[in-house]
C-alpha cells in the first residue's frame, strides 16, 4: 500500500446521521472516509476505487431480517475477497452479527458505538489485513509459514488452519487482545502459546488461567494477589496471576464461565492495565497483553445479559475462529501420525504406525472431541493392542471393549469397509437429527450438495426435491437403520 496516501474507509448505511458521525470519527482519526446508501452503489464504488475497509450496516429497508447485509456481505467477499468488513448491527440483532462473522467479515460492533473502542477495532482490523510488504510473497503454505514464525506442536496443513496461522503471525508482535473461539479440544490453548511465542514478549511468562475453575471468593486473591493479615489465612504477600503475567502473557481459559461480579474486577486491569491485592491501599500496574478463549458463543452471552458488553469488547479486538477437527477432515492422518509418536515416547515403548486403512477409517469418522478425542483414542489402542503397527481392527476392538457395546454402537462396525463406516455414519446422523440434512451435513462436515451425493450413493434416502421446507428428509426408508451392512 502506498503510505503517502490516507487508508480509505466505505460507510454503507442508509441512515445519513450514521454516516455523518462516522465520517467525522474517521476523519479525526487520520483515514478518508467514503459513504453510500446501499448495496449497489457500495458494489459500484468498490469497483471503481482502491478500499483499505468496509464498514456497512446490516439492513437497508423496512425489513429487518437482516438478509440484505449478508448478502452485501457476500457480494464483496467475492468481489474482493481479501477486503475486511466490519459489521453494524442493533443491540437486539448480535446473533445476526455472528453469522455476519462466520460468513467472513472480520468483526461487528453495535448502535451506538463507543468511539474509542471503535477505533480501536477499526485500527487493529486494518492492522491484522496489512499486505506482505512488496516484492514478498503472502505465505499461503504451511512450509512458508513455518519459516518467518515458530509454529511448532500446532499439527495440519489444511486452508481454514493455515488461515489461522497467518492471522496469528500478523497480530502475534501487537499488544491487541485476542479472542479464540472454538469446540472444545480443538487445540485453543496451543493458538495461545502460538501468539505468545512469536510475540517481542516471547521472553517473559504466558501465565494460563482457567477461569472456570476460580471460586468468586477466591478470584480477587487468585488475579490480584494479596498483602499479608487481608484475611484469615494470608499468612505472607503473595503475587497474583496478573504480576506473574507483568510484560508477559495472560492467558484466561473459558472466558465465558466467569460470572458477572468478578467480570467487573477484570475489566479494570484491561481499561487502564492497574489492579490493586486484597488488602493493599497501593494500585500496582501490569503491563500484560490479554488472550483469551472459549467455547461458547461470547456474542449471544452478551446479547442474553451474561456477559458484559463492555468486558466482551475489551477481550474481542482480534477474533480467531479455530475449525473444529470436522472441518478439516485431511489433517486428522497427520496428526495421527505425530500424536501416536509422541505417546509412544512418553510411554517409552517402541515407535509405531498406523496402517493406511485404519488413516482413512481414522479421517471418516465425526470426533465431536475433536483432537482431545482423537488424542484418547489413539493413545487407548496402542496401550491397550500394542504393537508396532496399529490396523483398523484394533480400534474398533477397543472401542467395544471400552463401551461394552454390540460392534458398531460408537466408532464403527467390525469388519466394515470404509464405504460401510462411511454408510453407517450417515444413517445414525440421520436417525439422531430425525432426517434434517442441514444438521445432517454440518454434525458430517459436509455441504449439503456432498451429503445427496452419498445418501444417493449408499441408498440412503430421496433426491434434493424430496426434501421439506425446513431441510428435512421425507423418509430415509429401510435404508436408515442404523447398523444395515448391505453395501
Amino acid at each position: 500500500m502506498d503510505s503517502s496516501r490516507k487508508q480509505r474507509i466505505l460507510v454503507v448505511d442508509d441512515d445519513s446521521a450514521v454516516q455523518v458521525s462516522l465520517a467525522l470519527l474517521l476523519k479525526q482519526a487520520g483515514f478518508e472516509p467514503l459513504c453510500r446508501d446501499d448495496p449497489a452503489q457500495a458494489l459500484a464504488l468498490l469497483a471503481q476505487e482502491q478500499v483499505d475497509l468496509v464498514l456497512q450496516d446490516m439492513n437497508f429497508s423496512l425489513h429487518t431480517s437482516g438478509e440484505e447485509g449478508l448478502r452485501l456481505l457476500a457480494d464483496i467477499k467475492q468481489a474482493r475477497p481479501a477486503l475486511p468488513v466490519l459489521l453494524m448491527t442493533a443491540w437486539g440483532s448480535i446473533a445476526l452479527a455472528v453469522r455476519g462473522v462466520q460468513a467472513g467479515a472480520a468483526n461487528f460492533f453495535t448502535k451506538p458505538w463507543d468511539n474509542t473502542q471503535l477505533a480501536a477495532l477499526i485500527h487493529a482490523t486494518l492492522e491484522s489485513a496489512e499486505p506482505a510488504p512488496a516484492g514478498t510473497n503472502h505465505p499461503s503454505s504451511r512450509r512458508a509459514l513455518d519459516a518467518k514464525f515458530d509454529f511448532s506442536g500446532i499439527i495440519g496443513e489444511h486452508p481454514r488452519l493455515l488461515k489461522v496461522l497467518s492471522t496469528i503471525g500478523q497480530v502475534a508482535a501487537t499488544r491487541a487482545p485476542v479472542l479464540i473461539l472454538g469446540e472444545s479440544g480443538c487445540g485453543k490453548e496451543l493458538i495461545a502459546d502460538a501468539i505468545h511465542r512469536n510475540s517481542p514478549r516471547a521472553a517473559r511468562p504466558i501465565v494460563k488461567i482457567n477461569m472456570g475453575a476460580i471460586t468468586p471468593s477466591l478470584f480477587e486473591s487468585e488475579m490480584f494477589g494479596h498483602v499479608r493479615g487481608a484475611f484469615t489465612d494470608a499468612k505472607a504477600d503473595r503475587k497474583g496471576h496478573v504480576a506473574s503475567a507483568h510484560e508477559g502473557t495472560l492467558f484466561l481459559d473459558e472466558i465465558g464461565e466467569l460470572n458477572r461480579a468478578d467480570q467487573v474486577k477484570l475489566l479494570r486491569v484491561l481499561q487502564d492495565q492497574s489492579y490493586q491485592p486484597v488488602g493493599a491501599s497501593r494500585t500496582e500496574r501490569a503491563d500484560i497483553r490479554v488472550v483469551s478463549a472459549t467455547n461458547r458463543e461470547l456474542a449471544s452471552l452478551v446479547a442474553g445479559g451474561e456477559f458484559r458488553e463492555d468486558l466482551f469488547y475489551r477481550l474481542n479486538l482480534i477474533t480467531i475462529r479455530l475449525p473444529p477437527l470436522r472441518e478439516r477432515r485431511s489433517d486428522i492422518p497427520l496428526l495421527a501420525r505425530h500424536i501416536i509418536g509422541e505417546v509412544a515416547a512418553s510411554y517409552g515403548l517402541p515407535p509405531a504406525t498406523i496402517a493406511p486403512q485404519a488413516l482413512e477409517w481414522l479421517s471418516a469418522q465425526a470426533w465431536p472431541g475433536n483432537i482431545r478425542q482423537l488424542k484418547q483414542t489413539l493413545e487407548r489402542t496402542l496401550l491397550l493392542v500394542g504393537g508396532d503397527e496399529l490396523r483398523q481392527a484394533d480400534f474398533i476392538a477397543v472401542e467395544q471393549h471400552e463401551h461394552g457395546g454390540s460392534p458398531g454402537q460408537r466408532l464403527g462396525t467390525d469388519g466394515m469397509t470404509l464405504e460401510q463406516v462411511e454408510r453407517h455414519m450417515i444413517a445414525h446422523a440421520l436417525d439422531q437429527h430425525q432426517g434434517n440434512i442441514s444438521r445432517v451435513a454440518k454434525t458430517l462436515g459436509l455441504s449439503r450438495t456432498a451429503l445427496y451425493r452419498r445418501l444417493e450413493r449408499h441408498g440412503l434416502g430421496a433426491a434434493p426435491d424430496a426434501t421439506d421446507g425446513d431441510g428435512n428428509l421425507g423418509h430415509a426408508g429401510d435404508g436408515a437403520r442404523i447398523g444395515d451392512r448391505r453395501a
